[in-house]
């Protein structure tokens, strides 16, 4: 067998080829990241079930043209797969629209859901009371829901983001006809820069009270006092709620808060609160507050107590 003579030559073409080659590398690891989109909820409590059906997600970097993922064929095929029921994503759940897809890194000025909501298909669908209604969206089946805030994809990283869908601020009966109208209330945080909000409430709050539909609401910021859902007609909406699980305990869990300051509120009226009227104190009276702060990636506890 003959062996190849070694010259500086080669050595110089060997180095070459080399270098080369972890240059492609790292420019791949350089131009691109991934993506992971997924949804979650704060409940309504008037519903059984709020299902959405997704067709596709598409991105807008701020250079260059969007970039859409089609879920359309995927969605003919077994419609059920996109088919989401929301009221199933709460308490700090949530499920995924992308998964680790790869994209190009930088800077991105909107995310938009796309959506089906066509008139007598039975595609995104709401039930109350064991009765099944369509769940319009207004334009959702043309523009989709858009949410204007810019993301950052890390070059050679992972971006993961949660979109929440305040459900007691996006569902609404016009005139109270049967006819619904999901108008969402969307929040998108960063998975990397949320925390989890833990606690209970103690039985004593419920003393005279005849009947409890409660609910935690949770205000951002430096705010004055909690106040009702009502659009920001009498003060601050909350950013999100969560119902409290009366089996006895009376447990809340509120999942995906970016980490800063908050007040959070309990009451037992959440069912009277009309997200189109400002109920005021009146009607939405909160039983006990208090301010909380939210650290990345940890869990903060809170026991609502009189």
């Amino acid at each position: 067998m003959r062996l190849s003579r070694i010259t500086p030559f080669n050595m110089i073409a060997v180095a070459a080829l080399a270098l080369a080659a972890t240059a492609c590398d790292s420019n791949d690891s350089a131009t691109t990241g991934s993506l992971s989109v997924g949804v979650t909820d704060a409940p309504v409590d008037s519903a059984e079930k709020v299902v959405v059906e997704f067709t596709g997600v598409e991105i807008k970097p701020a250079d260059g043209e969007s970039i859409s993922f089609d879920f359309t064929e995927k969605c003919a095929a077994d419609p059920a797969s996109c088919q989401i029921d929301l009221l199933t994503l709460t308490n700090g759940i949530s499920q995924q629209l992308l998964d680790d897809e790869m994209v190009p890194a930088g800077q991105y000025n909107w995310m938009r859901l796309m959506v089906n909501a066509e008139p007598n298909i039975k595609d995104s669908y709401i039930v109350i009371d064991g009765k099944e209604f369509e769940l319009r969206i207004p334009s959702g089946a043309q523009t989709g829901l858009k949410l204007n805030r810019g993301f950052v994809v890390p070059a050679g990283g992972a971006a993961s983001f949660t979109i929440d869908f305040d459900l007691r601020k996006s569902v609404h009966e016009p005139g109270g006809k049967g006819e619904y109208l999901l108008r969402p209330t969307l929040r998108i945080v960063d998975n990397a820069e949320t925390g989890t909000l833990y606690g209970s409430i103690n039985a004593d709050l419920f003393t005279g009270v005849e009947a409890c539909a409660g609910a935690v609401y949770v205000f951002e910021g430096d705010v004055t006092g909690p106040d009702d859902v009502d659009g920001d007609l009498g003060g601050p909406d909350p950013i999100t709620s969560t119902l409290v699980a009366a089996d006895g305990i009376y447990n809340y869990k509120v999942g995906f808060l970016s980490e800063g300051d908050y007040l959070i509120a309990f009451t037992c009226d959440a069912l009277a609160d009309d997200p189109e009227v400002n109920d005021n104190n009146a009607t939405v009276n909160f039983l006990s507050t208090a301010t909380i702060t939210i650290t990345a990636d940890s869990k903060t506890t809170h026991n609502f107590r009189p």
